[in-house]
C-alpha cells in the first residue's frame, strides 16, 4: 500500500538546487522510490517533462498517487535505471536536462518484513529490489562458495569479521539451508566476538548490506551505467548522483574524473594526442553532505553523499 511507502527523501534541497531545474526541460529520476525527489522536481516544471523509474512494484504504485496531480507532466515506468536510454527511446525521447539518482535501499524495503532486508524481523531471506529478479539473498548465501561470501562481506560490508562469518555459513549450510533473515543474523552473532558486536550499530548490518548489493548488482548495474547517463545529457545538463556507501561513491567519482578529463596521454606529452575531449566538468570538487539538522533527523543520511556531473557543448 503507498501510505506504508514511507522513505524520507535525503539532500532534498541540495538535490533540486543541483539540478539547476529549467521549467520546459526534461528530467528523468532514475530511483523514483516514494517520490519525494520527483514531486519536488515536478513542482517546477511549466512545460517540461518528468520521467520516473523504479524496478519496484511497490514504489511505482507510491509515486503514482504521490504525484497523482502531475499526470500531464510524468511518466513513471517500471524498469531499472541502466535501461533509461531504451526507456527515453520508447518514449520519443532523445536527451535530456537533467537526471538523478539516489542510491541504495528505501525505508520502505527496509521496514517491510515480506522483503525479508531487514535483520530486524525474522522472514524469508529474499533482498530483490525487483520481485521479477530470480537470483535472492537465499541462493547467494546458500549457494556461494566460501571464498565468493568473505569477498562480498569484506568489500561491499567492509565487515572486520568477514572470514568468520563466510565460514560458518558454510557450516551452518551443511547441516540444512540457512532460510530465513533470523537463521543468518545468528550465525551472524556467533561469529563476531562479544566485545565488538556493539560497533557501528547491529552486528548483522554489514552482512546484510553486503548481500543486498549482491543480490542487486548495485555496483555493476552503477559501474555500466555511468557513461551512458552522461552521453544522454544536453549541454549544461546535470547528472547528481547520491550514494550512501563509499565503492559506489568510488564509482561515481572515477566516472566522473574520467568524463571530465579522459585524456589518456603520458604527462609528459606537450600535447593530447589521443584525442579523446572532456565530455562536461565536476561541479562538486568535494561531495556535498547532509547538514546536522538532516544528519540527526534522519540516521539514513549520515553516510549520504551528493556528487554532481555538468555536461558541456562538445561543439565548443
Amino acid at each position: 500500500m503507498a501510505m506504508e511507502f514511507n522513505h524520507r527523501s535525503v539532500l532534498l534541497e541540495e538535490t533540486i538546487e543541483g539540478l539547476a531545474i529549467k521549467p520546459d526541460g526534461i528530467y528523468v529520476d532514475g530511483t523514483l522510490g516514494g517520490g519525494g525527489h520527483s514531486q519536488e522536481i515536478a513542482a517546477r516544471l511549466g512545460k517540461g517533462r518528468l520521467v520516473g523509474i523504479d524496478q519496484d512494484e511497490a514504489a511505482i504504485v507510491a509515486a503514482g498517487q504521490r504525484l497523482e496531480k502531475y499526470t500531464d507532466k510524468v511518466t513513471i515506468v517500471r524498469s531499472n535505471y541502466r535501461n533509461t536510454k531504451r526507456v527515453l527511446d520508447m518514449l520519443g525521447i532523445r536527451s535530456i536536462d537533467g537526471m538523478l539518482l539516489d542510491l541504495g535501499v528505501s525505508s520502505y524495503q527496509l521496514d517491510a518484513p515480506e522483503r525479508g532486508f531487514s535483520y530486524r524481523y525474522d522472514t524469508p531471506l529474499d533482498m530483490r529490489m525487483d520481485a521479477r529478479g530470480t537470483l535472492t539473498a537465499k541462493d547467494i548465501v546458500n549457494h556461494y562458495e566460501e571464498r565468493e561470501l568473505y569477498r562480498i562481506i569484506k568489500d561491499y560490508g567492509e565487515e572486520k569479521c568477514a572470514k568468520n562469518i563466510a565460514r560458518n555459513i558454510v557450516r551452518a549450510r551443511q547441516e540444512k539451508p540457512v532460510e530465513t533473515t533470523g537463521e543468518l543474523n545468528e550465525i551472524i552473532r556467533a561469529s563476531i566476538p562479544a566485545k565488538m558486536r556493539g560497533e557501528k550499530g547491529h552486528p548483522s548490518k554489514r552482512t546484510f548490506q553486503a548481500i543486498r548489493i549482491e543480490c542487486n548488482r548495485e555496483l555493476e548495474v552503477l559501474r555500466d551505467s555511468l557513461d551512458e547517463l552522461i552521453d544522454l545529457l544536453n549541454p549544461g545538463g546535470r547528472l547528481c548522483i547520491i550514494t550512501f556507501h563509499s565503492l559506489e561513491d568510488r564509482i561515481v567519482k572515477t566516472a566522473f574524473k574520467r568524463a571530465e578529463n579522459p585524456c589518456t596521454c603520458p604527462s609528459s606529452f606537450p600535447v593530447c594526442i589521443c584525442g579523446k575531449k572532456s565530455r562536461g566538468k565536476v561541479i562538486t570538487g568535494k561531495p556535498i553532505l547532509p547538514g546536522e539538522e538532516e544528519r540527526s533527523g534522519n540516521p539514513r543520511a549520515k553516510s549520504a553523499k551528493l556528487r554532481i556531473f555538468e555536461k558541456s557543448d562538445l561543439n565548443q
